[in-house]
């Protein structure tokens, strides 16, 4: 086994791998950059090695950089995470060359897969269904608009190179060709290094399925069932699930039988993903086709550990140091469900636009540290199912409170990982966990991922990677509350208040009698309006909303306390809770909501308050997230339209187009290509 293990990647998976590595005893350095110097993973390794700038480009994408770092600390392999070093060629036979063991799959393998096009042409020969389509090089857009009409819309444009959601665009029309092709060229070179695009037909209903493949060295090749990622957006994925909750044994032993044939025939070893694309709308399970196979650890493999009680890390440990694998295709069980939620610096309410920024509060919620390390022992799958009363949750993490989300690498902030018995169960795991999830200082999607997991149409398990765009066309502006969520918030308010009036009044020194307290509120969320008051008893409160059955609310909080957690009617309810101007600010299951209290005499008062009016910005195209300005459409003086793009801003190497939301005409421009542009600066002004 390996005596010291360079990891050349950054964030969680870094983190990831070194638990790993130091549970087995192994010595573990980290790489890191100038943005990165005092980063979680740099503090958990046994040694660091700056590589350069910020710029993933100029430090951990650099080859010469990791290898040197490799050779100074005298580390005998080195794992690449999920970072594009992995999948080069180039960089696996460099380990070998200098003697050290590159924890991944042989360079031919990495050849073989790591170009899409001659993927799908192996693919093919290997007996494995692939999407109708043109595999080879296409010169101009031109040629781009012929081929998709040849083939018929709706058709997907993807960079030969691309990965992670990038270098992809759907065209459902030939201005959609003309539009997209040369931004997906450009998306490819700026982050692959490679141009070149291929096209092939959209499958409608889509769902993406992914099959996990894991193979040693002396020819052993198994799967570990499948993984469900059709909740994606811009072909990003944000929540994924094992098992399937649409795949069928007979279906998971199809997909499974072709996964392992294709990675025999490219003579693969080491852990690989092998990625379906599979119609929703055939009942059957036979119309599944390969889109690519991604030769590395991906981001959602907790939720494969979690369901056989591998370390999938451990395994390529294993498997490069020469060992067989532990166990055969019919030792592998899969054992209750598991489901991931990537946390990201985005924001939902303003259209999913990157954020960036300091974590002010990072308190994830946990459950045990690295529960995959306490199933599979010596790297056999477990055979012996865990105690299936209690789900467990797991947090996958880089960061820090304090630490920085920059605008260099991915926004990914964390992995919520929940595991039980049942899908049902696991589903309701993840929206109490994202109800404990603290995080501020950056935008995030934790209310959207609630809203997902709540969704009737989510947990019946009709998914496609359309689910998003189709549940929310008009974007996202919080999950929705039935009545009785917002009484027991209401509740939650008035107890939370009642408490910060209590220890008010006791405070001593105050001038005049005490006014005799009292139990009545007025509470109003939104545009529900409740009249509550509160009568005690040995075992907590009962909270009388209006005239109907008063509530049994235990809870015990203290106005220091940023979440509220209390036992309404038996059911235990959490919400992160901050104090507002004449109320409070409670956040669960998916949205916040402003919950405004006052005693029934004040109350009465606030019909006479007037309402303040948002300033009118509708003449400016404000910049909408933290980015450099590439290009502009327009020109001072010109007639715009509803929709006409007029600047595009480049932001963690994804083009945004910005367009007109009505007519009118540009009366200034304030930024030129080139300019690094804050959240809602000034790019234009109209009239």
């Amino acid at each position: 086994m390996f005596k010291k293990i360079l990891v050349a990647n950054w964030g969680e998976i870094a983190c990831r791998v070194m638990r790993t590595a130091k549970r087995m005893g192994i010595a573990t350095v980290a790489v890191y950059s100038d943005a990165d110097a005092r980063a979680p993973h740099v503090m958990m390794a046994d040694e660091s090695v700056r590589l350069g700038p910020a710029p993933a480009a100029q430090s951990y994408l650099v080859p010469e950089l990791i290898l040197a770092a490799a050779q100074a600390t005298g580390a005998d392999c080195i794992h690449p995470g999920y970072g594009f070093l992995s999948e080069r060629e180039s960089f696996a036979r460099a380990c070998a060359d200098a003697g050290i063991t590159f924890v991944g799959p042989p360079p031919n393998a990495i050849a073989a897969m790591g170009d899409k096009i001659e993927s799908k042409k192996l693919a093919q020969t290997a007996g494995v269904n692939v999407v109708p389509g043109f595999l080879g090089e296409i010169a101009d857009t031109e040629q781009a608009v012929r081929i998709a009409t040849d083939i018929g819309y709706p058709v997907m444009m993807k960079a030969s190179a691309g990965g992670g959601g990038k270098g992809m665009r759907l065209a459902w029309s030939e201005q959609d060709v003309r539009e997209g092709f040369e931004a997906t060229k450009r998306e490819g070179l700026a982050s692959f290094g490679d141009d070149r695009v291929f096209i092939e037909k959209f499958i409608e209903s889509p769902r993406h399925i992914e099959i996990q493949v894991l193979g040693d060295q002396h020819g052993n090749i198994v799967y570990l069932g499948e993984r469900e990622c059709s909740i994606q957006r811009r072909h990003q994925k944000v929540v994924e699930e094992a098992p399937s909750p649409f795949v069928t044994p007979a279906m998971r032993k199809a997909m499974g039988e072709q996964a392992v044939a294709l990675a025999r025939a490219v003579g693969y070893y080491s852990a690989g993903t092998v990625e379906l694309i599979v119609s929703g709308a055939d009942t059957t399970g036979e119309s599944f086709y390969f889109l690519e196979m991604n030769t590395r650890l991906q981001v959602e493999h907790p939720v494969t550990e979690e369901i056989t009680g591998l370390d999938l890390v451990e395994q390529m440990l294993r498997v490069a140091s020469g060992e067989k694998l532990a166990f055969t295709q019919d030792e592998v069980k899969l054992t209750g469900w598991a489901i991931e939620n990537r946390v990201y610096a985005e924001d939902p309410y303003r259209g999913f636009l990157p954020s960036t920024g300091r974590l002010t509060r990072y308190n994830p919620p946990r459950h045990g540290e690295g529960d995959y390390a306490k199933h599979g022992g010596g790297g056999a799958p477990r055979t012996t199912s865990p105690d299936t009363a209690t789900p467990r949750t797991r947090v996958d993490d880089g960061v820090v409170e304090g630490g920085e989300v920059s605008m260099f690498y991915d926004p990914m902030i964390a992995k919520l990982v929940t595991w039980a018995s049942t899908r049902e169960a696991a589903i309701d795991a993840q929206v109490a966990a994202l109800d404990r999830f603290e995080l501020a200082g950056v935008g995030n999607n934790i209310d959207f991922l609630s809203a997902i997991m709540q969704h009737p149409r989510f947990r019946d398990g009709a998914l496609t990677t359309g689910f998003i765009a189709e549940e929310y066309p008009e974007g996202f502006h919080g999950a929705p509350a039935d009545e009785p969520l917002l009484r027991k918030l209401a509740a939650i308010a008035v107890v939370a208040d009642l408490g910060q009036s209590d220890r008010a009044a006791k405070i001593n020194g105050q001038l005049g009698t005490r006014i005799p307290r009292s139990t009545e509120r007025v509470v109003t969320i939104g545009d529900h309006r409740y009249a509550i008051s509160v009568d005690g008893y040995d075992g907590g409160l009962l909270v009388n909303i209006e005239d109907d059955a008063p509530l049994d609310v235990v809870m015990h909080w203290r106005p220091s306390q940023r979440l509220v957690t209390a036992r309404i009617d038996g059911e235990e309810l959490t919400a992160r809770i901050a104090r507002t101007i004449g109320g409070w600010k409670l956040t669960a299951r998916g949205a916040s909501h402003i919950v405004r209290v006052l005693p029934p005499h004040v109350a009465a008062l606030t019909r006479y308050m007037l309402d303040k009016v948002p300033p009118d910005l509708s003449r400016f195209l404000l910049c909408p997230m933290p980015g450099l300005l590439t290009r502009v459409e327009v020109a001072e003086g010109q007639r715009v339209e509803a929709g006409q793009p007029l600047a595009v801003v480049e932001a963690m190497k994804m083009e945004n187009i910005l367009r007109a939301e009505r007519p009118g005409t540009v009366v200034r421009i304030a930024h030129a290509p080139g300019d690094s542009l804050a959240v809602d600066a000034v790019i234009m002004e109209f009239e």
